[in-house]
This record gives structure tokens, sequence and C-alpha cells, in this order.
């Protein structure tokens, strides 16, 4: 009843002594977004959001807010911005924070958060509550009139908020006393109605806190989660910037979203022996507070935990009684789990956070750190790659034996898809040999499998390691390029960088340095035309190698459309293409690509796909769907370009992968401007990243978009972009992709001459080259005849349909028989051009009846590809013979488009061929004869623009979503 009373008093005093309102609250995601760099909050726009309506809430007539997050989610520094605002707004901030890790004494986080009150001028409404409660807080006395301390707490934040609007800041309540924990909670729930707002932020989960977050229950919450994938890149690279693409990856797959691990995790420059999961101080103390604490038995097992995050629990059980002497019971692993640091799922012990990982085990000594790897390597007999890289690990000094293991084993690890670890194991293998030339070669594989991760900085450290080393003279030049030497004369570097200067190849260890001379190489040289053809002259004098993956990328990459041939051939001639590590099927891809045979290019990054998947290799699929899409976009199927480059735009961002996400979505916009016949706008960023991705990708913008001029009937524009591309050697590779759209472009402004000629000049070219590899091929060594077997251009087909395009009346016939002649059942879009164009011809020589059925047949197959423009030209084809448009064009033909074409029952035959059904189980179905039914599709197909039921499935699907 007193306690009552006071309250009241203290409201009717409040009224009395009016206040002026507080200023207006400014927007508080855009205020901290203004903040300096250091200082601003990424990815949390949503939670400021959130904020700032609890503290407009708050204003009007009180509010309380609970801030969840894990430790380092950034609970303090949204905390420090709500309190930013308020102070901003004009309102008065009382604070208090927990304290971890120590005993806080009884009531001292109220004292904490009312000392400003109490320790300034007593106004007249509150005097009397406020020296009962400073009797209550430091003397631990009784108040005067018997009123209980969470209703002298309320009194006298009331009489406070009515001077001045209040807000009241708890951090770390799960940390605070219980007796002040339990005040604030009651107050919390006694906002309303009083300008008084209560931010509190609070750790989510079982721990110490648990009875005190149980206080909390039922208040509004602002969960705090992870940073997406996205956000962490934004943040790392705002106040982290320069990281290596390697470390990048690597802190934010331990990251996990953490801001706080983001900005704490110490980057790996060099390799630390032994190895130990990386932390720092700050980020033990907030991960793992208490694992100092722990029994011995749970430190030695979260220590072989951390040494091997993916062993199961009776290996680690067994590794840490290696430690100790005594097997850890199950008691330990309890003992871990109460701590909040680890969960125990079936037989597996995985930490609640990857960082905590490293934070558990931070500052254990090498001494004990290396006894646990030499545990660990005792346990792990099935395990090749683990054992000899937990061997080394514990090993001090040198020891050849030892490392001739680790370096036998890293092609292991390679397979296994795990290219750190190689590199990792090849350094400590560098580290362990006492041979110069052994620790040369071992540094020197080291720095190119960094390289081939985008370690650049990581493969120069490595590379200049092995240039202190006997290599070789290719295996002396590999490294300086790796290193990316500038000392030497002018002439010097250059002749690094000539492959006329460099020596022959003697041995298969200086073959091996001189493919990836020539990997390393070819990409810089593909303008210089001298450079190159001394490059494929130093590549012939290899034939033993010919059908290795980096001698056909390197001879892809400079040789361009003269070795095209020769390089199909190579890799049709690699047939165990099973056994071919993902790198070089990607390298074997790309060379695919660069020849002008696509669809093997498809084939073989479908095969990497699976061996991704059947690895467990999921950060590589972004990069082999962006190259599956590259394929599929320059053979026309743009329906299945969009398909994979939206899986890569998809995936890309949570594996860290935002450039190959910046690529997709480039090449989805390219995708799109070739259905619909517009010209697409290319970002200049996005460019720029995508350069990363895909080294030729000026070349697939180029022709896409001057592809994309045809499509939408801009022949001029898209004639010019296509022949300025064709007549370029540098860049003609990826323009004879649209050797078809020039022809049509060409006929359409009446080039058709000059387009001729330069088809006649392509194909003689070609037949050339065949001749002169064929010569080459029987006078060289037996092995180099076997490889080349078949030199047939790979655009010969495109090279078909073209001509057949451009023919003139008298050679019509011929050119176009020759064209069909042609298997282009896996090229739906050339078949459906040469379709197109023989339609045409058809409606020129006045066959009416064959070029209605012609045309239709092609925009059946331009539905299934989503060609929408072409599908559009192919309708205005048919008006001008006359003929009634029944064709449903994708994204034009809706379902009610499709139901004036077809009846009621045919609608119903469609739909069932479309399913998969026979004729005569559709007549079962309809109680109808299979002739019947035969009949019926009959009429249907030619209404539809199709020519078989597989493309029912598609036409039927676009009118349903249309």
């Amino acid at each position: 009843m007193n306690a009552v009373a006071g309250a009241v008093s203290l409201r009717q005093s409040a009224q009395q002594h009016a206040v002026p309102p507080p200023a207006p609250l400014p927007p508080l995601a855009a205020a901290v977004r203004g903040r300096p760099v250091a200082d601003r909050l990424v990815g949390r726009d949503g939670e400021l959001g959130a904020m700032e309506a609890f503290l407009r809430q708050g204003l009007a007539g009180g509010a309380t807010r609970t801030v969840y997050g894990t430790a380092g989610a950034g609970k303090s520094e949204l905390l420090e911005a709500g309190v930013e605002a308020a102070a901003g707004a004009g309102l008065r901030v009382l604070r208090c924070a927990g304290a971890r890790g120590a005993g806080a004494a009884p009531r001292s986080g109220l004292l904490q958060l009312m000392w400003p009150l109490l320790d300034g001028p007593p106004s007249a409404r509150g005097a009397g509550p406020l020296r009962d409660l400073e009797e209550l807080l430091l003397d631990c006395a009784s108040g005067a009139d018997g009123t209980p301390l969470p209703f002298l707490v309320l009194g006298a934040l009331e009489s406070a908020a009515a001077d001045r609007p209040l807000l009241l800041a708890v951090d770390d309540f799960d940390a605070l006393d219980a007796a002040s924990a339990e005040v604030l909670a009651f107050v919390a729930r006694r906002t309303t109605g009083r300008r008084l707002a209560v931010l509190i932020a609070a750790r989510p989960g079982p721990g110490a806190g648990h009875g005190r977050r149980a206080l909390l229950s039922g208040l509004p919450e602002l969960p705090l989660g992870p940073l997406s994938p996205a956000h962490s890149a934004e943040l790392l690279a705002l106040r982290r910037p320069g990281c290596d693409p390697l470390a990048e990856r690597e802190l934010l797959a331990t990251a996990a979203g953490n801001p706080l691990a983001l900005l704490e995790l110490p980057a790996r420059t060099g390799e630390s022996v032994p190895d130990l999961p990386p932390s720092s101080d700050r980020l033990a103390a907030a991960l793992a507070p208490g694992a100092a604490l722990l029994p011995a038995a749970t430190r030695d097992l979260l220590l072989v935990a951390a040494l091997h995050p993916d062993g199961e629990l009776p290996l680690l059980m067994s590794a840490a009684a290696r430690i100790g002497g005594t097997a850890p019971g199950f008691e330990a692993v309890e003992r871990a789990e109460c701590a909040g640091l680890v969960v125990c799922e079936g037989t597996g012990l995985r930490f609640t956070h990857p960082a905590a990982a490293g934070a558990v085990v931070h500052g254990v000594g090498p001494a004990r750190c290396r006894t646990a790897h030499a545990a660990l390597a005792e346990v792990m007999e099935r395990d090749p790659v683990r054992r000899a890289w937990h061997s080394a690990q514990a090993a001090e000094g040198t020891d050849a034996g030892l490392a001739a293991r680790l370096e036998a084993v890293h092609g292991d690890a390679l397979e296994r898809g795990e290219p750190v670890t190689a590199v990792r194991m090849l350094r400590r293998a560098a580290d362990l040999y006492t041979a110069p030339e052994d620790q040369g070669r071992c540094a020197l594989l080291a720095a190119r499998l960094a390289h081939d991760l985008g370690s650049r900085r990581m493969a120069r450290m490595l590379a200049h390691r092995a240039l202190r080393h006997p290599l070789g003279p290719l295996g002396t030049l590999c490294a300086r390029v790796l290193a990316g030497q500038r000392d030497g004369t002018g002439d010097e570097r250059r002749s690094w960088a000539d492959p006329a200067n460099w020596p022959v190849p003697e041995g298969p260890r200086e073959e091996d340095h001189a493919l990836e001379l020539a990997r390393l190489t070819a990409p810089g040289i593909t303008a210089d035309a001298e450079r190159s053809e001394a490059l494929l002259a130093f590549l012939d004098r290899m034939p033993r190698r010919a059908a290795d993956p980096r001698l056909v990328h390197a001879m892809a990459s400079v040789g361009g459309t003269r070795r095209a041939g020769v390089v199909v051939a190579r890799l049709s001639a690699a047939s165990d293409t099973h056994l071919v590590p993902v790198r070089d099927l990607e390298r074997l891809g790309e060379a695919a690509l660069l020849a002008g045979a696509a669809l093997r290019a498809l084939d073989l990054y479908r095969q990497a796909e699976h061996r991704c998947r059947s690895l467990g290799l999921d950060d590589r699929l972004p990069h082999v769907w962006l190259r599956q899409g590259l394929a599929h976009l320059l053979m026309g199927d743009w329906g299945q370009a969009g398909r994979s480059f939206a899986r890569c735009g998809e995936t890309a961002p949570h594996r860290g992968r935002d450039r190959f996400a910046s690529a997709a979505s480039m090449l989805t916009r390219l995708v799109r401007g070739l259905r619909a016949g517009t010209v697409p706008a290319v970002d200049a960023a996005d460019l720029a990243a995508a350069r990363h991705s895909v080294r030729f990708v000026d070349d697939v913008v180029a022709v896409a978009t001057a592809w994309a001029r045809v499509e939408g009937g801009d022949f001029a524009g898209g004639h010019a972009g296509l022949l300025a591309l064709l007549t370029d050697p540098g860049r003609a590779a990826v323009a004879r992709y649209a050797l078809v759209p020039f022809a049509e472009a060409a006929d359409a402004v009446g080039a058709g001459r000059g387009a001729r000629a330069l088809l006649n000049r392509l194909a003689a070219e070609m037949e050339e080259t065949k001749e002169a590899e064929e010569t080459k091929a029987d006078r060289s060594a037996p092995q180099a005849a076997a490889v080349a077997v078949d030199l047939s251009s790979p655009v010969a087909a495109e090279l078909a349909v073209a001509r057949a395009v451009l023919s003139d009346a008298q050679e019509a016939d011929d050119r176009y028989g020759r064209a069909f002649a042609v298997d282009l059942s896996r090229r739906p879009f050339l078949a459906a051009s040469l379709r197109l164009a023989h339609g045409r011809l058809l409606r020129r020589r006045r066959e009416v009846t064959d070029s209605r059925v012609t045309l239709r047949q092609a925009a059946a197959a331009f539905t299934v590809a989503d060609a929408r423009a072409r599908v559009a030209r192919i309708t205005a084809e048919l008006r001008a013979g006359g003929a009634r448009t029944e064709t449903a064009t994708p994204g034009g033909a809706g379902p009610a488009s499709v139901r004036d074409l077809l009846s009621a029952q045919e609608l119903r035959i469609a739909r069932l061929a479309a399913h998969g059904l026979s004729n005569r189980a559709i007549g079962e179905e309809l109680g109808l004869a299979p002739r019947t039914i035969g009949a019926y599709l009959y009429r249907i197909f030619p209404r539809l623009g199709v020519t078989a039921r597989t493309q029912l499935v598609a036409v039927l699907r676009e009118a349903r979503n249309g």
C-alpha cells in the first residue's frame, strides 16, 4: 500500500512540472551509415530500423526490447547505436553492464545504473524515495517505510522520467548479479504509460546466465543473427582491406557471419608449427570464457577436437587418452556441452561456432600441441593424409622420410578436395627436407597450388623461397613468373616471358615445369602473335605430354582458331576423364570453349559437377555452373543458360564467391537481352568482377551484345559488331559461335557477298590448318599421331549453316543439303536457325505448305530454347505467307491463348501426352481408339508449333506460367 501511494505521489508531482518535449528522433540507419568506417555497422539496417521504432515507442508511452545474440554478434554495438540516437534526441541515458568471469557483488548492477540519479541534486519530487533507495543500495538497509526495492527503483525512475524521458541500457544482462537482474526485469515489465524505454542485451542458450534470461521471458525481442555472406565480405573489405583471397575465404568460413570473429581472427600469413586453429585474446574471452577452468580431461578432448574437427567421438577420446594417460569419460563431453562450447551429435563432436575451436585452445603451449598432434597420428592408421599431417606437426627439426610421406600424399589431399591442406603439406615438407633440391621442389609445387587457389601473396612468398634452391632452367623460370620478379635487366625479363628463349625440357620434371610455365604465360601473350607462335612451337616439342590438360589449355588460349581442330582432337583422346582431377576437368572445359567445341565443354563441366558433388566440393560448384551457363549461352540454349547462371548467383554468396555472383548477374542480363532482342546494359563493376572469374568475358559480352542486336532486328549494328570481332584474330574464337546470326545480319543488310568471302576464307584456313596438322602428325612420333585422330574444325556445323543462310539461288539446294546432312541433334538452336532460313527460302519459292511446316518446326525449337525474339520473327514469316499464326510464343501465350488454339478434348490429350502417356494409354483413359488419339496429335502439333511429345512439356509449362 505504501509503495503504491509513493508511486502515485511521484506521478502527481510529475504532472505538476511540465517539461518541453524531446527533439525529434533522427533516422537511425542513416545516422549509423554516416559514421566513420571504423564505427560503421554493416548488415544491420533491419535491426537499426527496429531500434528506431522501439525508441519512438518509448518516447510515446514506454517500451522494452531485449536484444538477443551470441557472443560477438554485435549486441553492444547495436546497444551503443541506440544510446547514441537516444542521447541525440534529448533522452537521459542510464547504463549498466554485467561482468563475465567474476562473481558480481549483490545489487552492483543496480547501483551502477542508478548512481547518476543518486549522485545528482535531489529534486523535490523524488528526494524521499531516492534517499531510501540510496540507503538500500549502499548500506543494504531497509527503506524507511518498508517499501520493497523494486518499487523504490521504479518510483525513482518514474520521477526522473517526468523531468526528462529515460533510456535504460543494460548490456550483458545474463551476467548481472541476481538481485539486480530481478529488479530490472520488474521495471522492464512496467514501462507502459511512462516515458521510459528499457533496452536489454543478453546471450541466448544454456549457460551460467540461463536463470537470469528466464526473467525476461515474454518481453519483446530483437534477435541478432549472423551476418549474411555478402555483408560479411563487405565488413571484411571495410575494416580489413587488402586481404589475400585465400585468407579472405578462410576468414569468412571460420567467422560464419560473426562480426567479432571477422575483425579479430588472425589471417594465416605464414605457417606456424605446430598447427593450431587461429584465435585472439578478445575472441577467446568472448567465445570460450571458462575453457581454462574446465577439468584436464575435458581440455584434452577439446584440444584434439580442435586439431581434428572432423573426427568422430571414439577416435577423439582415444587420442585424448594418449595425452593425459587416462581415457576421458562421457562426463568430459558433458562438461564441454554445459559450457556451451560443443554439441554432441551422434558419434560426432561439433563446436557451437567454427571460431570456438581456436578460442578453446588459445594459449596452449607448443609442447602440449605437439603431444596432441602425435596422439592423433597414432589413432589414424586408416587415413594416410591425416596421419602424415599430424606426424609432421608433431615433429621437431628435420625428417627427410616424413617429408617424403607428406609429398607423396599431398595429391590425395587434392583429390579429396582439400587444396589448402595440400599447400600446407608441401610447405611443411620443404621444412623437413634436408636436401636443397627437395626443398626447392616442394616450395615451387606449393607456390603453383597457391597460385591456382588465387593466393598471389602466398604464391610469391613460396616462389621466392623456391628460388633460393636449385630448380633447373625451366623450374627457375616458372618460379620467377610466380614470384613476379622485377630484378634483372629489361632484356632479361623479356626473355623470361618469351617462349622462343625457353630451353628444351629434358626429363619428366623439367617437362612438368615447362607445362606450368606455359599455363602461367599463355593468358598474357594471347595478343602477341609472335610469342603465341613461339609458345605453340614450344608445346609441339613435348609430344609425350600432348594430352596433358595444361598443354591443351595453353594451346587453346594462344592457338585460337588455328589450333581448334588439334585441341578438340586431344580432348577426344582424353578418354579417361573420370580419373582427371576437377581442376583439370575445368581447364579442359575452358579449352573446349575457346576451341569452339561448346558441346564438349558442356560434357566436361557436367563431369566436373558430378565430381564436385561426389567429393563434397560444394565451394567449386558456382564456378562450374557459371561455365556451364557460358556453354549454353554460346550454343543458343538461353533457357538452360539462364538456369545455370541463376544457380550460380544463388549459391555463390553463401560460399564467399561474390565475384562469381557478380559475373552470373551480368551474364543473366545478357541472356535476357538475347531472349528479347534488346541490347543488355553491362555494369562496369560487374564486368570487372567477372574478369576474375572468366578470362575471356569481354569477348563474350561483345559477341552477346552484337548478337542481341541481330535478335532485335538491328541487323546493321549486329553485322558491324560481329564483323569486327570475326576479323580480329585475338577475339575470333568466341565470335565464331555467332557465325549464323552474322550470316543472317549480312543477308538482311545486303552484305552477303562480303560475308560469303569471309566464310570462304575461314573455310580455306580451316582446311589448310587441318592438312598442315595431319602432315605434322604423320612426320612426328607415333604417340603424337595417335592423339591427332580427327582434326575437323569444331565450328564446321556453324560454318555449314551460315553458308546455307548466305547461299544464292544457284547453290542454295547444295548448301542446304550439306547443312541438313550435318548432325545437329545436340545443337537445337543451329537446327532451328537452319529451318528458319530454309522456310524463308521455300516461301520465296512459293512452296507455301512446306514453308509453313518448316517454320513451325523452327518455332518449336526456339520456344524450347526461350528465344522469344526469334519466335516473333517466325510469326511474321508465317503471316507473310498468309498462314494463321497459331504458334504459342514464350511469354506471350498464356493459358487462354492455348485454349483458343485447342478444344477442351485436344488440350486434355496434349496434357496426357506431355506426361509421357502412349496413344494406347491415353485412349484407355478417355475411351478412344489409339488411332483416334494419333489423329488428334497430328492436328495438335502444328497448332502449338511442336514436332515431338517432349516439346509439349515446355509449351504447356510456358502457357501455364504466362
